[in-house]
């Protein structure tokens, strides 16, 4: 489960409808650099493989659930021929993250295995709050992020201004701090997908106050209006994953 919480970045019942508009209509948002229908793909390296595996982020949509406003994030990561025949993963992960908090309200893994297939929805509600969701809750700190929802966070802050970030994150299973850094800022990076000037973001990972030393990450944000993630670089114990930005298809 550790090494979930970084492939996610390389993923019901409805309320009255007149109670989901008075919700979204009180909500003060923030400001975000992404928008509803971006895609974009990822070429995963890892050892002497130079695609080992392919990851897709996109902005589904946005959308009212249980009278929060949220935005639906989903990753789908693959592995691809030939580590699939070693290693076969086809994996979903769905964020549902408040528009306001950028917190987690919802998060669903749907996951394909070494040919074992699990499926999890889970609901996230804060300290104090009260649930909204049908069923049982994950009772969790205010401000917790799920492990793809972080990865917007990022996204979303101010480097400028802002050049630390640190937050509880939810892996589907565990809870972990994330600290994230701005490292450096107009870095000159070169992927598939063209050339950018990025920050590069350097993020911690800890569980119980200890750090995971074994686990590193850095995400190197673009300076565009849409501050893509252009390479998303996990350290893990069995090797190097750097996810890459490719050209849109044609």
């Amino acid at each position: 489960m550790k090494t979930r919480f970084v492939t996610i970045w390389i993923i019901v019942a409805a309320l009255a409808p007149l109670l989901a508009l008075f919700s979204a209509a009180a909500v003060k948002e923030q400001p975000v650099p992404f928008r509803a229908g971006e895609t974009l793909n990822y070429r995963v390296t890892w050892a002497a493989f130079a695609t080992a595996a392919s990851v897709q982020l996109s902005v589904t949509e946005r959308r009212v659930l249980f009278g929060w406003q949220t935005w639906h994030f989903r990753a789908v990561a693959q592995t691809l021929s030939p580590v699939s025949t070693l290693f076969p993963i086809d994996d979903q992960f769905d964020s549902y993250t408040d528009a306001e908090s950028l917190e987690c309200r919802q998060f669903e893994t749907h996951l394909n295995e070494l040919g074992k297939i699990s499926d999890q929805v889970q609901h996230l509600v804060a300290t104090g709050q009260k649930s909204r969701a049908p069923g049982a809750s994950v009772i969790v700190l205010s401000g917790t992020r799920d492990a793809l929802g972080a990865l917007y966070s990022l996204r979303a802050a101010d480097w400028q201004r802002t050049p630390e970030l640190d937050a509880p994150v939810y892996d589907g299973k565990d809870i972990f701090d994330m600290r994230a850094r701005r490292e450096s800022a107009g870095e000159a990076v070169t992927v598939p997908a063209g050339n950018f000037t990025a920050s590069r973001i350097s993020v911690r990972v800890f569980q119980h106050e200890k750090e995971m030393t074994a686990i590193h990450i850095a995400v190197w944000v673009a300076t565009d209006a849409a501050h893509t993630p252009v390479v998303l670089q996990a350290t893990l114990p069995f090797g190097t994953l750097r996810a890459e930005l490719i050209p849109a298809p044609q």
